[in-house]
């Protein structure tokens, strides 16, 4: 029975009629917790069950606000605590067994709780909620109010549990790290501290962590700068510095599972990794315990991680996901496994009873179990769960009965239910027992599954309809074995299946709901089965089982709008349904007359649902309410008239996904109502009913249950007899429990995969049938196409003996075209699939090769390519470059500007300074800045490039511009010194790769050269008939790398696909070659010429004379005349051809000197070449080498200015901290002292009251007085509640800490045992009754004080304790402080030091120091850095001093030898003159024109001629082509000209008479002008001509002065033409 609910936040609607909550069945998905030592609870959907573990009693506990979200339990003050699940959610705090609400927390969280905890002892309560505030709160709940609270962004916490000794600590673990919080409290205010476990490494070793914040084992490098932490390298200077650790440094630490206090504050925690951990409770520190294994592991056993622990005495009982329950037995840091218990299913969680004699232990699935401790220990099942999760469920008719499964129904008929599975079995099932159910048949449909089951009204059939779109009608009675009458094939995805089977017909009518998918639509559709349908099935349905649409008819609709359910009204008439996208319940009327096809229904009336989400429609029994259920949780009941609501409950929630399904008994009296994905299922009954809602239902189910009476006796009798005959054989049948099991495997005991469906069945049967009747035909026709095939073979056969003219294709033969079309498209279509796979990927490769060369070619200004020599191995590469960025170059532009414009400044810094000294130095100044202006480059050229640190000066580069490397200090200059050095480096290359394309030019040049000898050479090995190769140079691929962007056809290796239409194209292009007969006769008669050249003299032959066939003897005088002709003619041939010879082997060396000659000194060339790119690359590489130190300089500068910037804001936090906890001393000292002053207040009241005692008693006796005041000092002994020594001796935790409700306890005891002291029997004898009143008033006065001094005294102490913790953490961030400024300090230092000790760059010669036994001086802090040109100034002095020695010694040791040589030289020179002056009178006199020289220089003279000729022809056609257009075009133009001739004319005529009239005007106004200013007019033309003339003599001399110029320019030329003739001048 639900109790306790919300009154102010239900939703009930009570229109004369409410319901409310029997019963509430569930399984629990999450920890099951003790409200006491017999009572458990768990939240379940929106409830919260109590279950008696003694009476198994259940107890509910409704949350209104939607479904409960966290459960707590408090077992000493007996409260239960749970969060709801909604915007902004709360806890509710219930007492038990009440079950009255003691107090609402309402906190800021938005939108979930994950964790409750209360402490042991006091009221508080801890909360956790998660995204996005992932806050951590304490709460009063007596009072409702949060305490404290800390906020912990992107921590997920999976457990949270308070110390059981010490509620001052709480614990929280999450699946990466392990937090310890210490709650502080000072009087009325509560602080939250954490304290994080540093946790072990995976392997169960300990990682030292060195300090981020300040490292004290960084190294010292003496070279480059200070060595700064990782955070600063890293340039970060917020909080994330303080924890900020590469990822070379990060490792995996072991992922805690569970933890479990211990008495001694002590923390127990189960890792992931199989590791236990102990967390020390004074230090936090783990230590990993030691497992020993006496024993190999068992088979089986997983134990890998604990999933959950529980604490006892002597160590703690865990369990895995194996289904074993584990004994850790620890000693010391060692602990031995042993097993406890074993269990059904994986353990998720195990909990001790308050009073430790109870184990709960609860599976992942939710089955609880309690395992009783005692002499006898007991293991009992508690609840029993398979999955959690209701599929179904249905009543059982007559009565109020349920049942439950997958998908099922019961029969309104008999005590029998069916039940669909996955696998399209529906089981039948005997529910008179309903708690041992029994299966009595089976039927196999089909192999889909089975989505609807569906019963009608009346229990005559059964529908079940499968995923395929069949609709299975099965005779509902036992008796009938459950009949298959057909199936019925509707639309696939069926929705709903409605009926109607009222008593007053003798037909079901059935309605299915479907969707029309991309329409928007949904279909209805509408069957009629007659009842005498079993009866005559066979005749209703055709072979194959169909029912016939002659006997079934069916009538189809569409709506326009998409339903998720819809049901049949009990008149047939109408139709209700539930919209999809909208929330709108709608009412379709049915037309009367009988339609064909497919008719759309409008909407009749249409009522807004409350309700969101899709919903489901169901009708009452008795057809007069309409049940509506939605994904909102909440059931409507409502009139099927008006369809207005006049009930309504929230039995689920949206969280849970809304209700499922729902079911109303046959009398209307209970209605079960199943979640979706909460796992709970509820049981309403009516509270309140109005009008004549009770009796209508019940006269229908009255009316129903007497017309059923007799088929169910005799279908129930059935049943029993076939149950007492399946007992009595002894026969093994499954049961299923179907009260608690939904599983579908439990229900199939039998191989599915041997049976065959009832529809293949059917099928096979008809088309057994079709075979047998239709067998002789089947045999005739093979016979046939036997016949066919021999006869069509045969005519194969002939078909290849006849020609080729009459021979027919192998395709003629083929008798099915059809099926030989169909593969080819297949063929085709596979082919084109694989095609455009090919095209795809190929296209892909495409895309990426474009995009590697754009960013490797095409973006590069210059190509690397390389350069070979022709015979050494040399090869040289050019410098690749990118062309520069715009930014870039404005960048350079800038810093060029700034340079000329800090030279300028400088250049006058100096002339104002000089100025000052005198006007001499001045002048001499400007003279020396002349001479320097004009010798700029050589002046730079000569600087020592020592300072510069490179050798760029040697490649014309400028490096004025440069700052001096011991200048560089600022950032602004090394970032201008950085952009000056890359602009040099460009400049390098750009100067090499000028030179480089120089050389690759000279080579192509070479090649040319060497391929026009090289054909000379080739015709001449030809002529010689010489087997010799000619030597042809050709560029490599790295000389040439655009060559490997194109694909050669010789790089092809697979041959191309060549398609039919290209085939005959290229057949066509063929023209076949006729015979050129007069070609052949000159190349039978003259060898293919018609002149003999000179080169053919070596293949001339000089035919034999006939005569010489007959012996020598028998020829003639003039025959032997003829012979000696013949020898001297062929003589003369092979001294000609020997001429000849020589003179082409002499030309052909020659040609292969000079080709040798050439490309040896290309080679030398190249070798110089390959020597100034290595200068070139050790100039680039020294450049480099100082942006690199720059850079570095840079990033070293950069990381000081993070870490100082990290120093400042780290300081900045700690002393806005130590504002904060200065701030805490000083309210902590003051609320000290308030409070140290109320309680010397008390002290003081309670010494008065002690001194004043003899003053209030002073007129009574003094022995009196004595006798009261020690009864006064006299205190009640409060006797303590004894423990059982079983339960001291189970409960590990002992006697716990006091809290305020033992304290208010044992109060409450102290003025009971007072009332007793108080009693009158107590008074001494002979005092005054009045006097002992108010001497027991003082006495109570007395010790109601010391007991405030006693709580007094307890807040004074922990207050004091919270100020000295305080100071501790005030002298704690007061010495980091100090540390940051001695930080700061050495920063400051370093940094000083490196902006002063500059690196630079130093050119050194080798060989310059020699050193002796390599003893080299590493400290140079006494050297002194001393200008070069001094000491090579000084060796310069010496070494011309002894040049000069040595050179006059020689000069006079060789004087004579001198003079000898001298003359005999002169004599030589006179004679070689003399020969000179002859061969320059030679060539003087020697004729030689240009045609001349043409001749000689032209290897192929005649071929040149040729060429010529035919340009000139082509030259001739061309002129003559253009002439003859150029005359068409005039002829063209003429007739143009003469149209436009015409036209003028016209217009001229026109204009002429215009001119007449304009003519008549001007004389007019000439006559009005003359006669009012003829004198102005003629001073102005005076002035204009005037200015005429003028410009005129200025033109003329001007003209005069070009004449002069022009003159002088042609004599000019003329004398330096007349320089380039040779003089011919007779010596």
């Amino acid at each position: 029975m639900a109790q306790g609910r919300e009154r102010d936040e239900a939703h009930n609607v009570a229109i004369g009629s409410s319901l409310s909550v029997r019963w509430v069945q569930g399984f629990p998905k999450q920890n099951v917790h003790f409200v006491n030592d017999s009572t458990i609870c768990y939240p379940c959907g929106n409830f919260v069950i109590f279950l008696n573990i003694e009476t198994k009693k259940k107890t509910v506990l409704q949350c209104m606000n939607g479904i409960v979200g966290v459960v707590a339990t408090n077992v000493p003050y007996e409260v239960v605590a749970f969060s709801d699940r909604r915007l902004r959610p709360l806890i509710y705090i219930y007492n038990f067994p009440g079950l009255t609400r003691r107090t609402k927390l309402k906190g800021d969280v938005l939108l979930d709780y994950t964790l409750l905890s209360f402490s042991y002892c006091g009221t508080y309560l801890a909360s956790y909620s998660s995204l996005p505030e992932f806050e951590l709160a304490l709460w009063n709940w007596e009072l409702g109010v949060i305490l404290c609270k800390k906020s912990q962004p992107g921590t997920d916490v999976n457990q949270m549990t308070f110390n059981p000794m010490n509620w001052h600590q709480l614990c929280l673990s999450s699946p990466s790290a392990l937090t310890v919080w210490t709650i502080e409290r000072s009087n009325q205010e509560h602080y939250l501290k954490a304290k994080s476990v540093k946790l072990p490494v995976e392997d169960g070793s300990f990682f030292n962590e060195t300090d981020v914040i300040f490292p004290q084992s960084l190294p010292k490098d003496p070279i480059y700068g200070p060595v700064l932490p990782v955070s600063a390298i890293a340039g970060l200077v917020g909080e994330e510095a303080e924890t900020f650790r590469p990822k070379d440094d990060l490792y995996t630490s072991l992922h805690p599972t569970m933890h479990c206090w211990t008495p001694t504050s002590d923390l127990y925690v189960g890792c992931e990794e199989g590791h236990l951990l102990v967390i020390s409770g004074e230090n936090f520190k783990a230590t990993v315990l030691n497992k020993m294994e006496d024993e190999p592991p068992r088979v089986g056993r997983n134990l890998i991680s604990p999933v959950t622990m529980a604490y006892q005495k002597g160590g703690v009982l865990a369990s895995g996901i194996d289904g074993f329950v584990y004994s850790f037995l620890i000693k010391d840091t060692n602990y031995k496994v042993e097993d406890f218990l074993e269990v059904e299913g994986p353990v998720e969680h195990l909990m001790f009873s308050p009073s430790y004699r109870m184990l709960l232990i609860q599976t992942d699935k939710g089955s609880i179990y309690i395992y009783t401790f005692g002499e006898e220990p007991t293991f009992e099942k508690v609840l029993e769960a398979c999955d959690g999760k209701f599929q179904a469920t249905d009543f059982i008719t007559p009565g109020n009965e349920y049942f439950m499964a997958t998908v099922l129904a019961c029969s309104p008929s008999s005590l029998s239910a069916a039940v669909g599975t996955q696998d399209g079995f529906v089981h039948f099932l005997d529910v008179q027992d309903v708690e041992s159910p029994q299966a009595i048949h089976k039927a196999f449909l089909s192999k889909s599954p089975v989505q609807h089951l569906l019963y009608d009204q009346r229990g005559i059939y059964l529908l079940v309809g499968t995923s395929e779109g069949y609709i299975f009608v099965i005779n509902a009675k036992p008796s009938s074995l459950f009949q298959i009458l057909g199936f019925i094939e509707v639309g696939k995805d069926i929705l709903q299946i409605s009926t109607v089977s009222l008593l007053e017909i003798d037909m079901v009518k059935v309605m299915v709901l479907s969707p029309l998918p991309g329409t928007g639509r949904s279909r209805l559709e509408i069957l009629t089965l007659p009842k005498r349908l079993p009866q005559v099935s066979a005749s209703f349905a055709d072979q194959r089982g169909r029912l016939r649409d002659e006997f079934v008819p069916k009538s189809v609709y569409e709506i326009e709008h998409t339903l998720s359910s819809a049901v049949l009204s009990f008149r047939s008439n109408q139709i209700y349904g539930f919209c999809n996208q909208v929330p709108y319940i709608c009412s379709y009327l049915l037309p009367e007359k009988e339609h064909s096809g497919i008719c759309i229904l409008k909407p009749y009336q249409k009522v807004q649902s409350k309700q969101y989400g899709p919903g489901m429609l169901s009708l009452s029994p008795h057809g007069l309410w309409l049940i509506t259920i939605a994904k909102c949780g909440f059931l409507c009941i409502r009139d099927i008239q008006t369809l207005e609501t006049f009930a309504r409950c929230r039995s689920h929630s949206p969280q849970g996904h809304g209700i499922q399904l729902v079911r109303i008994s046959v009398d209307g009296q209970n209605i079960l109502v199943n979640g979706r994905d909460d796992g709970t299922l509820v049981n309403l009954r009516w509270r309140q009913v109005g009008g004549n809602l009770t009796n209508e239902i019940l006269e229908h189910s009255q009316q129903l249950l007497t017309s059923l009476r007799n088929t169910m006796n005799e279908e129930n009798d059935y049943l029993s007899i076939t149950r007492r005959d399946s007992l009595d054989s002894g026969s093994e049948a499954e049961h299923a429990n179907m009260k608690s099991s939904s599983s579908q495997e439990e229900l199939v005991h039998v191989d599915n995969m041997e049976e065959i469906p009832w529809i293949e069945q059917k099928s096979q049967e008809a088309i057994k049938k079709e075979v047998k009747l239709f067998s002789n035909k089947r045999t005739e026709i093979k016979r046939g196409i036997k016949a066919l095939v021999k006869t069509v073979l045969d005519m194969m056969k002939e078909n290849k003996a006849v020609d080729n003219i009459a021979k027919l294709e192998q395709q003629e033969f083929g008798l099915d075209l059809e099926e030989l079309e169909r593969l080819h498209d297949e063929s085709e279509e596979e082919v084109a699939k694989i095609r455009k796979d090919i095209e795809m990927q190929n296209l892909a490769k495409r895309y990426l090769a474009e995009l590697i060369k754009e960013e490797c070619w095409n973006s590069m200004a210059v190509k690397g390519r390389a350069l070979k020599c022709f015979h050494i191995p040399y090869v040289v590469e050019n410098f690749p470059m990118k062309e520069r960025t715009d930014e870039e170059l404005k960048e350079l532009k800038r810093v060029v500007q700034q340079k000329n414009i800090e030279a300028e400044c400088l250049k006058l810094q100096k002339e104002i300074v000089e100025a000052q000294s005198g006007i001499t130095l001045v002048k001499k100044h400007n003279e020396e800045e002349d001479e320097e202006e004009e010798d700029k480059t050589v002046k730079d050229s000569n600087l020592p490039n020592y300072l510069l640190g490179s050798l760029s000066t040697d490649f014309r580069v400028h490096t004025s511009l440069l700052s001096s490397q011991l200048e560089l200090h600022s950032r602004e200059e090394k970032i201008n010194q950085i952009i000056l050095l890359k602009d040099i480096i460009y400049k390098v290359k750009t100067a090499f790769n000028n030179e480089f394309d120089a050389a690759y030019k000279q080579k192509e040049i070479e090649i040319a050269r060497i391929k026009e000898r090289n054909v000379r050479i080739h015709e001449i090995i030809l002529d010689l008939d010489l087997q010799e190769s000619v030597w042809q140079p050709e560029f490599e691929d790295c000389e040439k790398p655009e060559r490997t962007l194109v694909v050669e056809n010789a790089e092809i290796r697979t041959l191309k696909h060549v398609t039919a239409w290209q085939k005959a194209k290229t057949e066509l292009l063929v023209i076949p070659q006729g015979s050129n007969l007069r070609r052949q006769a000159l190349m039978d008669m003259m060898g293919g010429v018609l002149e003999v050249k000179k080169e053919d003299i070596l293949r001339m032959v000089i035919p034999q004379p006939a005569f010489m066939a007959k012996p020598e003897t028998l020829w003639s005088e003039e025959e032997r005349k003829k012979f000696k002709e013949y020898e001297k003619k062929v003589k003369e041939l092979n001294e000609e051809r020997d001429k000849y010879r020589k003179s082409l082997e002499a030309e052909m060396k020659k040609l292969q000197n000079a080709i040798q000659e050439s490309t040896q000194s290309f080679d030398e060339h190249l070798k110089r070449l390959f020597e100034k790119r290595v200068k070139a690359e050790m100039v680039v590489n020294q450049e480099e080498l100082k942006i690199n130190n720059l850079v570095f300089s840079l990033l070293l500068d950069e990381e000081i200015s993070s870490r100082e910037a990290f120093l400042n804001n780290y300081l900045t936090r700690k002393q806005e901290e130590k504002s904060q906890t200065a701030e805490a001393i000083r309210k902590a000292r003051e609320d000290l002292d308030v409070y140290k002053e109320h309680y010397d207040n008390l002290v003081a009241e309670d010494k008065v009251l002690d001194r004043s005692f003899k003053k209030e008693f002073s007129e009574i006796p003094s022995y009196q007085v004595d006798i009261l005041y020690k009864l006064f000092k006299r205190r009640p002994r409060i006797h303590k509640q004894k423990v059982h020594s079983d339960t001291n001796s189970l409960v590990p935790f002992g006697e716990r800490p006091g809290s305020g409700k033992l304290n208010k306890d044992a109060f409450t005891q102290l003025m009971k045992a007072m009332d007793d002291l108080d009693n009158i029997n107590n008074m001494p004898e002979g005092l005054d009754p009045s006097v002992w009143d108010h001497f027991c008033r003082t006495r109570r006065t007395k010790v109601e004080n010391e007991q405030k001094v006693k709580q007094k005294a307890a807040g004074l102490m922990e207050m004091a304790a919270f100020l000295r913790r305080r100071t501790d953490d005030d002298e704690k961030v007061q010495h980091e402080i100090e540390k940051v400024f001695h930080e700061l300090i050495l920063l400051q230092e370093d940094k000083v030091k490196f902006q002063l000790n500059l690196t630079i760059q130093i050119l050194l010669k080798q060989g310059q120091v020699e050193l002796e036994n390599f003893q080299l001086l590493l400290d140079y802090s006494d050297a002194v850095l001393i200008n070069r040109n001094i000491i090579e100034d000084l060796n310069s002095v010496i070494r011309t001093q002894g040049q000069k020695k040595v050179a006059s010694m020689m000069e006079s040791k060789e004087v004579h030898k001198g003079i000898f040589q001298i003359e005999w030289e002169h004599k030589k020179m006179e004679m070689e003159m003399e020969d000179l002056n002859q061969k320059a009178w030679d060539i003087q006199m020697l004729f030689f024109s240009r045609d001349h020289q043409k001749y000689l220089n032209e290897p192929n003279y005649d071929t040149l001629i040729a060429v010529q000729i035919g340009i000139m022809e082509q030259t001739i056609a061309i002129i003559d082509k253009t002439h003859k257009k150029n005359v068409e075009n005039c002829k063209k133009l003429l007739k143009k000209l003469g149209r436009c001739s015409n036209q003028k004319d016209v217009a001229n005529y026109t204009l002429s008479c215009n001119l007449r009239e304009e003519l008549m005007a001007v004389s007019e106004r000439k006559d009005i002008c003359n006669a009012m200013g003829s004198k102005l007019t003629c001073e102005k033309i005076a002035k204009e001509r005037y200015e005429n003339m003028m410009q005129y003599q200025k033109l003329t001399k001007i003209s005069r002065e070009q004449a002069e110029q022009i003159s002088i320019l042609q004599a000019e030329v003329e004398r330096l033409r007349m320089k380039t003739f040779p003089a011919l001048v007779q010596m």
